[in-house]
């Protein structure tokens, strides 16, 4: 019975510890202030028009998709010299905001007329290529 209760006793600690509920701790102040994420990594990041374009051709986006400044004839893709047209039409937030979710995740808005073909760039490119690209693009709308 003496080698019982030590593990009597660790078996009551123990069923003590399993409840159901479980607890957080519960800031009373607050001091300073709580930093909000932006909506999209575009606003976040700072990007680089010259570095678009290079990356425009580096993974191939004229293959699909007519484009006049990078000299592109591609018809698998929208044509992105009406990239603030289908900004419009969409109506989902800015032309850059807009650019860069259709880059970053193409399937969340498809032109009438193309299939949802677009590989998902949010996946394999970093915020600072996203951000670089939808510079290159959006810059070349406004000058249009």
């Amino acid at each position: 019975m003496r080698r019982l209760v030590p593990f009597l006793a660790l078996a009551f600690l123990l069923a003590g510890c399993g409840g159901a509920k479980v607890v957080s701790p519960t800031a009373e102040t607050v001091v300073g202030t709580v930093a909000t994420p932006s909506t999209t990594t575009s606003q976040a990041v700072a990007g680089n028009a010259t570095a678009g374009a290079a990356l425009f051709t580096a993974q191939g986006c004229g293959g699909c998709h007519t484009f006049k400044p990078a000299g592109t004839n591609g018809n698998v893709g929208p044509d992105l010299d009406k990239l603030a047209e289908y900004a419009k039409n969409a109506n989902q937030g800015s032309l850059e905001q807009f650019t860069h979710e259709s880059i970053a995740n193409p399937s969340a808005y498809v032109e009438k007329g193309y299939s949802p073909s677009m590989p998902n760039f949010g996946q394999t490119l970093s915020d600072k290529q996203l951000a670089d690209l939808t510079a290159y693009l959006v810059q070349n709308q406004k000058q249009g």
